[in-house]
């Protein structure tokens, strides 16, 4: 899992690929072109970031025809969010309930 995980980090500190997943999560099913012309970057260039972000699992492809299409795979994103994101928001909303609880208590109390 660890080096799935460093994958995931890995594709995703580039600003060029967190570019890429941005305009896959507008618009699916995109080709290389397609891509390419919208980022105002190279067929190569697209390819090369593409090819890091499908070894990390953030892309999927499906052929049709002779087009290959790019969707955005969210399940890696989410894993990263549950592991290292949300446990760190916990305490927070741990407190805020507390809060929610006191302050409740406090208007039937009164």
């Amino acid at each position: 899992m660890t080096d799935d995980t460093d994958k995931v980090f890995k594709a995703l500190a580039d600003a060029s690929r967190r570019a890429l997943l941005d305009d896959l999560f507008r618009e699916p099913g995109q080709t290389l072109g397609a891509l390419a012309s919208r980022l105002e970057m190279t067929r190569q260039g697209v390819s090369q970031h593409l090819s890091v972000l499908e070894a990390a699992n953030l892309v999927a492809t499906v052929k049709r025809g002779r087009e290959k299409l790019h969707y955005l795979n969210p399940v890696p994103i989410h894993e990263v969010q549950a592991r290292w994101i949300a446990k760190f928001e916990r305490p927070r909303l741990d407190a805020l309930a507390a809060l929610k609880q006191r302050l409740e208590g406090d208007v039937t109390d009164g």
